[in-house]
C-alpha cells in the first residue's frame, strides 16, 4: 500500500519534528549504506543538527575523515563536476520545465492545427476565420495528410492486386 504524500512544511510541534528527524536520518543512512553495497563505492553521511550536540557520522568519524581527505586531494574541477548548489539547480529545472513547456506548446499548436483541418473537412466555415500565419502553417499539415492518404492508398492497392 502507498504512503500518502505529505505536505512539506516546517513542523511546529516539537516533538512530531524530532521524531520525524529521527525516522528520516535513520533513511538517509540507510539509503547510503545500500548505496555503498549496491555501487561499490565509498560514500559517507555527515549529519548535524539543534537536536543532537553531537554530529552524527556514518560510517565512522575515521572512515569520513579519510573519505573527505581524498575529496579535498582531487583536482577542483573532479571535485565541482557534477556538484550543483541551489541556484544552479534551480536554474537546470527552470531550463528543462521551460523546454517541456516549448515542447507542449508545439504539440498543442499540432492538434489544433488538425483539429481545424478535420472541422474545415467536415464543412464548418472555419478557413475564414485564419489569418495568414494560421493559413500558412495549415498548409504544410494538409500536404503530409494528403501524401499520407495516397501511400495508404498505393499499399491497399498493391495488397489487394497481389
Amino acid at each position: 500500500m502507498s504512503r500518502k504524500k505529505i505536505k512539506l512544511a516546517y513542523i511546529t510541534n516539537d516533538s512530531a519534528r524530532k521524531t520525524t528527524y529521527k525516522k528520516r536520518t535513520k533513511g538517509l543512512v540507510k539509503k547510503v549504506h545500500e548505496l555503498t553495497t549496491l555501487c561499490g563505492i565509498e560514500a559517507c553521511a555527515i549529519n548535524s543538527a539543534d537536536f543532537d550536540s553531537q554530529p552524527e557520522v556514518w560510517l565512522s568519524h575515521a572512515g569520513a575523515r579519510c573519505l573527505l581527505s581524498e575529496f579535498k586531494k582531487l583536482p577542483l574541477s573532479k571535485q565541482n563536476n557534477k556538484m550543483v548548489n541551489q541556484e544552479s539547480f534551480l536554474e537546470q529545472s527552470l531550463a528543462k520545465a521551460t523546454q517541456h513547456l516549448r515542447k507542449l506548446r508545439k504539440e498543442n499548436r499540432q492538434k489544433e492545427l488538425k483539429n481545424t483541418m478535420f472541422q474545415s473537412l467536415n464543412g464548418k466555415g472555419i478557413l475564414q476565420s485564419l489569418n495568414s500565419m494560421d493559413l500558412n502553417e495549415l498548409g504544410p499539415l494538409v500536404k503530409q495528410n494528403l501524401k499520407d492518404i495516397d501511400d495508404r492508398v498505393r499499399v491497399l492497392t498493391k495488397a489487394s492486386g497481389s
